[in-house]
């Protein structure tokens, strides 16, 4: 294992364990703890590693040293797809413990996670009802698999992320995540919330005043110049140099997921991925938070 990952890794185990440390189990407490599993878990995602049996392999040649005991692969699936909860409140606790947790700047985009292309897996997938057909403008192509919707800060670390069929419309995902924690607005007055032309709406602009969010979004032709939309150019490269990391470093397009449980954990897996580099980036200093080329390889 790298080193910078190692460090990485070592620093990762000891706030997850610190958070999680009191956890009782039912019977005999498995060989793997939970805080062994979610930084093994992101040491996967890291290295750029798709198939849980190679992983298992590499990891069994060369991790041993920091993990005593790794479990086959049907048991460290099975752990990992439950332990989706666990990887969300890591994410969280991550971001709450970096200087970007209170940013009054939020940036929002929805990018496609495709889940499947033949017909008869289309038909089969046990994904059926929550997966749909959607179009990806940028690849300018239609993909059939779900919309990964998240909020992140400028430095791209993730506040609010779901999963939803792309069937819905953008502004509706987006208003039912700030509802589940309404708190997260109140507590930063004078919020910014970028965004793009497909979250244009009076009605739910209004609802984000109401908030107290301001939407910065480009003008349409036919609308007047809006204000602060000179910063939008520069700024809104941030959230596709988000998604950039997200699929083109930690593959978030071949997730590998078959079911609602293996697809969600796998690209919580990633978004904990890059929130742990971002964490670990600014506790040390490093110039760029959102920099993961001292880990991948």
């Amino acid at each position: 294992m790298p080193t910078d990952l190692e460090t990485l890794i070592t620093a990762l185990y000891v706030k997850i364990d610190d958070e999680i440390g009191g956890t009782r189990w039912l019977g005999r407490p498995p060989r793997l703890t939970d805080s062994e599993l979610v930084c093994l878990a992101v040491a996967q995602a890291l290295l750029g590693f798709h198939s849980e049996a190679r992983w298992l392999r590499f990891a069994h040649a060369h991790l041993t040293g920091m993990f005593p005991y790794l479990p086959q692969r049907p048991g460290y699936n099975k752990r990992l797809r439950a332990a989706l909860p666990l990887v969300k409140r890591v994410i969280r606790e991550l971001a709450v413990d970096s200087a970007f947790w209170f940013d009054t700047v939020w940036i929002t985009d929805s990018t496609a996670v495709e889940c499947g292309r033949s017909r008869p897996t289309v038909k089969r997938s046990d994904l059926a009802g929550w997966a749909g057909y959607g179009y990806c403008r940028s690849h300018s192509r239609w993909y059939w698999g779900l919309r990964l919707f998240l909020v992140c800060t400028p430095a791209g670390m993730p506040i609010l992320w779901a999963l939803a069929s792309p069937k819905i419309d953008e502004r509706e995902v987006l208003t039912a995540m700030l509802d589940r924690e309404p708190h997260l607005a109140r507590d930063r007055p004078g919020l910014l919330l970028i965004a793009d032309k497909g979250f244009a709406s009076a009605e739910f602009e209004a609802d984000l005043a109401a908030r107290g969010i301001t939407l910065l979004r480009p003008s349409f032709k036919r609308e007047k110049r809006r204000p602060g939309e000179p910063l939008l150019k520069s700024v809104r490269q941030l959230i596709e140099s988000v998604n950039d990391t997200l699929k083109g470093q930690l593959d978030l397009e071949q997730h590998g997921g078959r079911t609602f449980e293996g697809v969600a954990v796998r690209v919580a897996q990633r978004i904990l991925a890059m929130a742990a580099a971002i964490w670990h980036n600014h506790t040390i200093g490093a110039p760029t938070a959102r920099s993961l080329i001292a880990y991948d390889s």
